[in-house]
């Protein structure tokens, strides 16, 4: 791999591989990992911290509230008594951090101000206010995206039984995160296929529990110091299962990856597209399951993709288009308008990437559809910013005839540093 003035060829690469890498610590769990070790009175473990950009803004905006950190060990005087920020709350470009940190500190009696890189200054925000108005709390956007406002003297805290009209792990941990902190029980509800990582570790503090498919009640109350142990991230296993699936014979296995049912999306696409996975739980953190995964490349075939799945593999899709390249047949995708609003546009931003390496690829309404022509040719990414455009693109660099330059590769240190050079060793 040669890297320029920002830029980093990747690929082509030949022959098969047979690889076994422990990926870092997931970063859905590390957020959250450090936000409850925030909450609770005393001193908190976090091993297998996530190594991106987005946690290291998490920790940040919690050192601004009077959080100390020394090493594995998170040092706090709980979530009553964090203190009020000196200065805007910079969230860089994690929507993970502002949302789930709009959540926690709308019911604050100080107010804050979360703000963000260019990227995560254009994403929709507006969907937080209701939920968190509803509890009491006070968050007010900019024309529905950041800077948001939260907290305040005008906070009247009561309990309030909200129902969202999407799968949005980050929109229901944000209630969570309010609603612990309110005197009686409230409730969420949403349509099913999110991640619940924050639930399942609420319930098993003995502050929530599932009522019915899609519903959890919070009960409010202190979150006690205690050790969190990160498992590896799906979501960066993803872009090596990928490089397996898309060759026959290869194989690359990950061990101790969470295997939540909402972080496993991905796995039934490759299973629906021919890869074979083996999918072993091993063991369980805070009532969250964890296993060891192999996924070994086979012929594979077009799918047409929509429904619950969407919501599992959502982060993955630009990916799932990678793989559908080297498919045979037609791959259609539906019901992920959701991608529009993330980093970048991420259909748009996805069926450039495919053309542009010589594949075929149209946008639709709410997805796109992909033809797979069992290879891509090669050629140049643009990454808008976005990670995964990124790294999906390095994947299909590695796969692909003549390799690909992946423009600004170095977003992909939001999610993972080490990328690139994880990549390459699978041909060590």
């Amino acid at each position: 791999m040669e890297s320029t003035l920002g830029s980093k060829t990747v690929g082509p690469r030949q022959g098969r591989i047979s690889a076994t890498v422990s990926v870092p610590g997931d970063k859905s769990s590390s957020h959250r990992a450090l936000i409850f070790s925030a909450f609770a009175r005393g001193s908190s473990t976090v091993r297998g911290l996530g190594t991106g950009a987005d946690v290291q803004s998490t920790r940040g905006v919690l050192a601004q509230l009077g959080v100390e950190f020394d090493g594995e060990t998170v040092m706090s005087r709980g979530v009553a008594d964090w203190l009020a920020p000196a200065q805007t709350l910079d969230c860089g470009n994690s929507g993970t951090t502002m949302r789930l940190m709009a959540g926690a500190l709308s019911a604050a009696p100080f107010e804050s101000t979360l703000v963000g890189d260019e990227s995560l200054s254009g994403r929709p925000m507006e969907r937080l206010v209701g939920p968190l108005e509803a509890l009491g709390g006070r968050v007010t956007t900019t024309d529905g995206t950041a800077p948001l406002t939260v907290g305040g003297s005008a906070v009247e805290r009561h309990p309030a039984d909200v129902i969202l009209p999407i799968a949005s792990a980050q929109l229901r941990t944000a209630f969570c995160l309010a609603a612990i902190q309110g005197s009686a029980s409230s409730s969420i509800a949403s349509p099913a296929g999110f991640r619940d990582h924050t639930e399942r570790w609420l319930a098993a503090m003995g502050r929530g529990e599932r009522v019915g498919e899609s519903v959890f009640r919070i009960a409010p109350g202190e979150i006690s110091p205690t050790t969190y142990d990160v498992p590896g991230d799906p979501s960066s296993a993803a872009f090596l299962w990928a490089v397996a699936a898309v060759r026959p014979g290869s194989s690359v296995t990950t061990p101790d990856i969470s295997l939540n049912p909402g972080r496993i999306g991905f796995l039934q696409v490759l299973e629906m597209m021919g890869a074979r996975i083996d999918a072993d739980v091993t063991g369980a953190i805070h009532g969250d399951p964890i296993g060891t995964v192999t996924v070994t490349g086979q012929p594979l075939r077009g799918v047409d993709l929509s429904g619950p799945v969407i919501a599992g593999a959502l982060d993955e899709l630009p990916l799932v288009a990678v793989v559908a390249s080297f498919a045979e047949g037609i791959t259609r995708v539906t019901d992920a308008a959701e991608l529009r609003t993330k980093e970048s546009d991420r259909v748009a931003a996805t069926v450039a990437m495919i053309q542009d390496l010589g594949g075929g690829a149209q946008e639709l309404a709410d997805g796109f559809e992909i033809v797979g022509l069992g290879t891509l040719e090669g050629g140049e990414v643009k990454t808008h910013h976005d990670h995964r455009i990124a790294m999906a693109g390095a994947v299909a660099g590695v796969g692909s005839l003549s390799g690909a330059v992946i423009h600004d590769a170095d977003v992909a240190n939001v999610s993972w540093p080490a990328f690139y050079e994880v990549l390459e060793s699978l041909w060590s």
